[in-house]
């Protein structure tokens, strides 16, 4: 089976999302949590997030993605910017226990002119640290260019 979707806006809730991706006949999506250039995260209404999970599984939905805000940048050179995306990050996937069983993707971002061992490593650290067996979303690293 194919799965297609598009990316949604969450402005008009959770629900909505699920009701758009209906109306163009695709059975899957992808929305930020936050704001994608910044970092404010979208509240999360319960009733809001049960309405699209019962949506989901009544209209048979492949697994939807959520998608990290650009700022995430967790092998930045700079340690404050380190430490706020492993805080996103943290933060998303709590969220995201809310629509267990679907996917966050997010791009590991810029090194900054370190050496690239450096970089991998601090974002192979927020995933150690992050990461945990059995844990109801899976997580996307998105590709990275090189020089």
């Amino acid at each position: 089976m194919l799965n297609i979707g598009s990316h949604l806006s969450s402005a008009k809730g959770f629900l909505h999302l699920g009701k758009d991706a209906l109306k163009i006949d695709a059975n899957t999506f992808q929305f930020f949590l936050r704001n994608p250039r910044g970092t404010r995260a979208k509240a999360m209404n319960q009733e809001d997030v049960d309405g699209l999970r019962n949506f989901l599984a009544e209209h048979h939905f492949a697994p939807i993605v959520a998608h990290a805000p650009y700022t995430l940048n967790p092998c930045s050179s700079n340690a404050h910017v380190r430490d706020l995306a492993q805080e996103m990050f943290h933060d998303d996937l709590l969220l995201m226990k809310q629509l267990p069983g679907n996917y966050y993707n997010f791009h590991p971002g810029s090194h900054l002119g370190q050496d690239m061992d450096t970089a991998v490593s601090f974002i192979s650290s927020m995933l150690n640290w992050e990461l945990q067996p059995g844990q109801p979303t899976m997580v996307l690293l998105e590709t990275m260019s090189w020089k």
